[in-house]
């Protein structure tokens, strides 16, 4: 009796001390949840300059910041008081920006540029809004510390171009780095067990080469040659220089101080941020001793009159990584029953006349794209879809978008990856020869315990493996095929695995032209014969109490850390192979087949 009540007692009293931890950080959550919503949704896109409360005539845009597709609410930051609740999300920063063109009380747009924190689609999409808001006679200026050749991209529309005293622009070409883990497993001793689909399929190379296989030397090279040419044509606009004397800059490395970016008309000036104000403050009419009339962008759209017609466009939002059965995870990603789950709302809607689904994915889970474009199917039987194409939107995220009436991209887009992909890593020599850990089995039939992490694939279940994957690659070339109406060997010549920019995927078949998200509305409603409409977005806002049970959970917690602690921008490319290593390590219920992106596409 006396050891049943030691130890019924210590378990009790762990369970008092977790349970206090544990509503300790839910009321901190809670807390801090509540308070940002006392001061207003607005207020997590305040700029790093003094918001006036009288009239609010300079737009503010703070290209610092990342923009996922829809809003979104980062609760670990309000947790650890690292900034508030994020409003805004592209598809509000593009309605912003469309809205003040027309709007009389705005004269003017502010954008705070540095960091490079969006893709080169999201950043070509909120560009061209510029160059249409430019049309309205508009002022716009853009200042930052320093310019990143992708800064500078989207900054090159402005009318004045500042930059700081120490900072400068920097122009010098593309340049793409992969890191390959090889050589590590090899002295780990750790054996993957690879199985891939498509000679440009090259999501694998890091764990089976030690360096770039031809074919994806290749496609990096072509895709850099697309990229880099919107590059220099936006460039040549802007300071009127030809392509070649652009090309010339970036071979020398001719802008290497601010004055250089100045003589070069990269920039209209160096000045210090308050010079800046200063000259807003005279386009507005404002005397020097007056505040920037700057209007936060989260304020703005919260002001933005709602329309009133019945008949609506659907905008379903499908942005991260593909994955099975339902989220638990603070970043976005496409898991299958979620996402689903939003399809047949649309489809059983009647005011929704038409769809926009919103593609921006690297890929992931084969057996989650089959399951989505399944539902996409179903949705198409009722009413007309597009897909709008964002950053990415290449493997699953293709998988998805095939069978749409129409496709949109970028120019800049990263799309294709058709092609397959299973992974898994023998660890027997290293637990026997680093740890002198051991295992033997027991089993009652030759497959019982395959696939396993403690011996080597046996030749016979090598074939089984790759057969499976061959398979899944022949359903997606089918399911690409039968969408594009293509020919199964035409969808191979331009599959493979191989990555596509949006402007040689028109020219390829697998995109229909070249657009963004207003073109896309604009497109399939075309298609449903609707001409007064109302924009409604899907999924709505996450932010309610049960958002915060969901990232409660051990899993989401990680996540949050991890990426608060900034890791996997430290990472970088390394990380999602990071991420792989550890799904396949998880897998418990046989190899799980991959539709992913090579890796994710990164410029310096």
């Amino acid at each position: 009796m006396k050891q049943f009540l030691k130890y019924f007692l210590a378990a009790l009293l762990a369970l008092f001390v977790g349970g206090a931890v544990l509503m300790i950080v839910f009321f901190s959550i809670l807390g801090a949840f509540t308070k940002t919503f006392t001061q207003g949704l607005s207020a997590g896109d305040k700029p790093a300059v003094t918001v006036t409360a009288g009239a609010r005539e300079i737009l503010f845009l703070d290209l610092t910041k990342s923009y996922n597709e829809l809003a979104n609410v980062d609760y670990l930051g309000l947790l650890l008081n690292k900034g508030s609740m994020n409003s805004v999300g592209l598809v509000d920063v593009l309605h912003a920006i469309s809205e003040a063109k027309t709007d009389d009380k705005i004269k003017g747009l502010y954008i705070k540029s540095g960091s490079g924190a969006n893709g080169l689609a999201s950043l070509e999409q909120i560009r061209d809004a510029i160059k249409d808001f430019k049309t309205s006679g508009k002022f716009v200026v853009t200042y930052a510390e320093s310019y990143s050749q992708t800064d500078y991209y989207t900054a090159s529309v402005a009318d004045s171009i500042y930059v700081h005293p120490m900072g400068g622009v920097e122009i010098k070409g593309l340049a793409s780095t992969i890191m390959f883990f090889k050589g590590a497993l090899d002295k780990l001793e750790v054996k993957p067990e690879i199985f891939y689909c498509g000679q440009f399929k090259s999501a694998t190379e890091p764990f089976r080469l030690d360096r770039m296989s031809e074919p994806n030397r290749k496609q990096l090279a072509a895709m850099q040659a697309d990229v880099w040419q919107e590059f220099v044509k936006a460039f040549s606009e802007k300071t009127g220089k030809t392509e070649e004397e652009i090309n010339q800059i970036a071979r020398t490395y001719a802008l290497r101080t601010p004055e250089d970016a100045v003589n070069y008309k990269f920039v209209n000036g160096i000045k210090y941020k308050d010079e800046v104000e200063n000259v807003l403050k005279q386009l507005t009419g404002k005397e020097d001793k007056d505040e920037v009339p700057f209007i936060a962008l989260g304020e703005y759209v919260a002001g933005i009159k709602r329309s009133v017609n019945k008949d609506e466009i659907a905008v379903l939002v499908a942005e991260g990584n593909i994955i099975d059965g339902k989220s638990s995870s603070s970043a976005p990603v496409i898991a299958s029953e979620d996402i689903i789950e939003e399809i047949r709302k649309i489809r059983d809607n009647d005011n929704i006349k038409g769809v926009v689904i919103r593609v921006n994915s690297g890929g992931g889970s084969a057996l989650a794209s089959e399951n989505i474009h399944r539902e996409l199917l179903l949705l198409r039987a009722k009413k007309p879809y597009v897909v709008s194409m964002g950053d990415y939107a290449a493997s699953g995220g293709y998988y998805i978008a095939a069978h749409a009436d129409s496709i949109y991209a970028m120019p800049t887009t990263i799309t294709g990856s058709i092609g397959v992909f299973g992974m898994m890593f023998s660890t027997r020599d290293l637990m026997k020869n680093k740890l002198g850990l051991t295992t033997d089995t027991e089993k009652n039939a030759p497959y019982a315990d395959f696939p396993t992490l403690a011996r080597d694939f046996t030749a016979e279940e090598r074939v089984i493996i790759q057969s499976s994957v061959d398979s899944t690659y022949a359903r997606f070339k089918q399911r690409v095929a039968d969408g594009r109406k293509m020919s199964v060997a035409r969808v191979d010549s331009i599959g493979q695995g191989r990555i596509w920019t949006g402007t040689e995927a028109v020219k390829n078949g697998l995109v229909d032209a070249l657009g963004g998200l207003e073109r896309a509305v604009s497109g399939v409603a075309g298609i449903a014969n609707v001409n007064n409409y109302k924009i409604v977005t899907y999924p709505k806002a996450d932010n309610n109490l049960s958002s915060l049970l969901r990232i409660m959970n051990a899993t989401s917690i990680s996540e949050a850390v991890l990426k608060d602690l900034n890791i996997q921008k430290e990472w970088g490319n390394a990380y999602q192979f990071y991420s792989m290593l550890l799904q396949s390590h998880t897998q418990q219920n046989g190899l799980q087949q991959y539709m992913y992106l090579p890796f994710q596409v990164n410029f310096r």
